[in-house]
């Protein structure tokens, strides 16, 4: 297996190495979903390789080289590729549009630690995904978003338990629900709210830039 790019500025530099992990969920951003199913890898990937491909020992592309796992920001054994799939979803609205537009509801989502402790303290009774709603999709929806009154006490919105009857029981399980969704998809979000599930229609919007 072989990793092509410019590390540190020098082109046209091929490490080598072997595939040391499967599915793994590559981190973005606490604002933005993880990439999931990423390639993981021995081979030398530093500072400059993200873009350049990641081959098979036959020369087919398998992924594109995209991040490290590092304390000082070099080379430690642990890099990251993009599988070829995800790249074939990509490369097509790139080509036409510029741009990839990713799904969203329109939320931004609270740490799953934080859902979890309010189910410890009793406040939920029940596993799922909070968020605040920030317009659009979810608001249009009928989403209740969480707040604070006015005496600065947060008052928690509809919990997010289920899309298309399948269960929500985290944030991972809500993006997982949404990759393979468009922008423009209508789905129902099922949420409970004073104790009571209720399932509301919701249409995809894009996602904002990542830039």
């Amino acid at each position: 297996m072989f990793a092509i790019g410019d590390p540190f500025g020098l082109d046209h530099t091929l490490t080598t190495g072997v595939i040391s992990g499967l599915g793994r969920d590559i981190p973005t951003t606490s604002r933005y979903p993880p990439i999931r199913d990423g390639i993981q890898t021995d081979a030398a990937i530093n500072p400059g390789n993200s873009g350049g491909p990641l081959l098979d020992s036959a020369g087919r592309l398998i992924g594109v080289n995209t991040a490290i796992i590092s304390p000082s920001g070099a080379y430690a054994g642990v890099g990251f590729a993009v599988p070829v799939d995800t790249v074939r979803l990509i490369v097509p609205q790139l080509i036409s549009t510029g741009e990839v537009a990713r799904p969203g509801m329109g939320i931004h989502i609270f740490p799953d630690a934080v859902v979890n402790q309010l189910r410890s303290r009793g406040v939920l009774s029940a596993k799922g995904v909070l968020g605040v709603v920030e317009g659009g999709a979810a608001d249009k929806a009928g989403i209740r978003p969480s707040y604070r009154d006015a005496d600065g006490q947060i008052v928690w919105g509809d919990l997010i338990i289920a899309i298309d009857g399948e269960t929500v029981e985290s944030s991972p399980h809500l993006f997982q629900h949404l990759e393979n969704r468009k922008v423009g998809d209508a789905i129902t979000v099922t949420v409970i709210r004073n104790d009571e599930e209720l399932n509301l229609p919701l249409t995809l919007q894009s996602l904002p830039s990542m830039e």
